[in-house]
């Protein structure tokens, strides 16, 4: 028995390491995803032609805000000394309430919202609204396609910035891009979904199919926040037609990195090898860095599980739907201006600016349908596809800023094994709005180094 036991350890050892090698490798890809049809009528009933676009608000829309805005129910006051550690402060939220009431002038805004060109066109059934700039021509400069997401709880709004500066050539830069930037689906101008199944991986193949249609077979993709990651799924199954991510919220959903934090959290000497030191303090004490995302994900939790529910609510009350938004642009701009009486709003915005992206969700009711992006990605079926497990086999660049949502070297490229670009900044959760030089450049410089790659890869 003594000469067996070696045999049967050996035999467990195997066993067991199988089995972990199992849990730590990524799923099978799954199959191709079918082209389904997510608007109303019948598969092919309506073409996907071009439309010009131009935002356009009734009065009545408009008269029946004015209203709400004047009637609302009295404001719960604030606890004492409370700033914005309960949400939104709610002396913040008339101050930005008696703004928009006397000072803001939709009208003007709407002018301003459409100076940029802007179309229609209906992929899989879904009237898909996108701003479409092109650069110049310009003799030695290379004219790159360029699709930009956004994410919740902003909108094409916060694109406004940046725009003009992706498609100039920066510097001694060679390139400017060919910007196509769309509401997701549900979001904004573009339409939600009639049936149930819309989910990041979907909506991916949905924008593949988009630029098809727009002429582009392969271009390059940028993205944070949800926007990130319809675009890692993309690039996931469609490498052939992504040429590059850049992502300003690369995230990492593997079984390795859950490992790495469970035992960094017992063991903090654990993490040397996979975070810089002066990384260190972002992450540790686990439990702190825990509970932190535990307190700012809430949202995400309601959006995911009853988005309906919460839809109601959010969509009949334009201040609800201003406290719900504009809590995220001071968590997620710099979390420590919840200990500050004006949340921190203007320290890179404008009450103008930030209404003007909350007017995008009032006018086109889209709180609901916004929200049900969460339901339909962060599900078993969705989740069960493995996608997020698999590595990004496209070049990839990372743009971290110090507020947004952060993670390790040495975990990045658990997913994402051929960055060739991975830069830190100050900043938060709403980089192109907040920092847009700062973005663009990082934008800018990572593509030079891709389309070198490409060159000289030939």
């Amino acid at each position: 028995m003594a000469k067996k036991l070696p045999i049967l350890l050996g035999i467990v050892v195997i066993f067991l390491g199988y089995k972990i090698k199992s849990f730590l490798d990524p799923p099978p890809l799954p199959p191709s995803l079918e082209e389904i049809w997510w608007g109303p009528g019948n598969i092919g009933s309506v073409k996907p032609t071009i439309q010009p676009f131009t935002i356009n608000v009734s009065d009545k829309v408009l008269k029946d805000l004015q209203w709400r805005l004047e009637n609302h129910r009295s404001l719960t006051p604030p606890l004492e000394g409370i700033q914005q550690q309960y949400g939104m402060n709610t002396k913040l939220l008339k101050n930005v309430v008696d703004f928009w009431k006397s000072k803001y002038n939709w009208r003007e805004r709407e002018k301003y919202l459409n100076k940029f060109p802007q179309f229609l066109i209906n992929i899989q059934g879904l009237d898909l609204h996108y701003i479409h700039v092109k650069p110049k021509l310009q003799d030695g400069v290379k004219i790159i396609p360029l699709l930009l997401l956004h994410g919740w709880p902003g909108s094409l709004r916060e694109f406004y910035d940046i725009l003009p500066i992706l498609t100039r050539p920066q510097n001694d830069k060679k390139i400017a891009f060919e910007v196509i930037a769309p509401h997701i689906p549900g979001y904004g101008f573009s339409k939600g979904a009639v049936k149930p199944g819309l989910g990041a991986a979907q909506i991916a193949l949905v924008f593949k199919n988009m630029m098809k249609e727009l002429g582009f077979k392969k271009f390059y993709v940028q993205g944070g926040d949800f926007g990130s990651i319809i675009l890692q799924h993309m690039s996931v199954l469609y490498p052939d037609s992504v040429m590059g991510f850049h992502s300003n919220m690369c995230h990492v959903f593997t079984p390795l990195s859950t490992l790495k934090n469970f035992f960094s959290q017992y063991y903090p000497s654990f993490s040397w090898w996979y975070i810089r030191p002066e990384h260190y303090k972002r992450v540790h004490p686990t439990m702190e860095y825990f509970f932190k995302r535990l307190r700012e994900t809430g949202y995400l939790h309601l959006q995911a599980t009853k988005p309906d529910t919460l839809g109601v609510a959010i969509n009949e009350s334009p201040l609800g739907l201003a406290a719900y938004i504009l809590e995220k642009f001071t968590s997620g701009t710099n979390p420590n201006w919840q200990l500050r009486e004006d949340g921190g709003l203007t320290e890179f915005f404008t009450y103008t600016d930030l209404l003007d992206n909350i007017m995008i969700y009032w006018i086109t009711e889209s709180a609901t349908t916004s929200f049900r992006l969460y339901s339909e990605s962060f599900n078993r079926d969705h989740m069960g596809l493995g996608i997020t497990r698999q590595p990004v086999p496209v070049p990839t660049a990372c743009a971290r800023f110090k507020y947004d949502f952060f993670t390790a070297d040495g975990m990045l490229t658990e997913t994402y094994p051929n960055i060739v670009q991975l830069s830190d900044y100050d900043g938060g959760h709403f980089a192109a709005w907040q920092l847009p030089q700062v973005l663009a450049k990082d934008i800018f410089d990572a593509v030079e180094i891709m389309e070198s790659n490409y060159k000289n890869a030939r």
